[in-house]
């Protein structure tokens, strides 16, 4: 699988590759407030972040693989 193909896969997708390490990142609305979602791959929130550098740090200090959704 090349890198534009692991892109664009859905957390459906993800999750049924079974990444376990693999987090992804999505910007969200938080009460009206811009924010980002920290998911497993299953789609699972697991914590909200103010900035996209803070939810990537966090997925990295918890030994697991950051990756965006648009």
């Amino acid at each position: 699988m090349n890198t534009v193909d692991r892109m664009s896969m859905t957390s459906q997708e993800l999750a049924v590759l079974g990444m376990q390490n693999v987090a992804y990142v999505k910007p969200i609305d938080a009460e009206g407030k811009p924010a980002y979602a920290i998911c497993a791959a299953d789609g699972t929130q697991m914590a909200l972040a103010a900035s996209r550098d803070l939810a990537f740090a966090v997925i990295r200090q918890n030994d697991m693989e950051p990756a965006s959704v648009h």
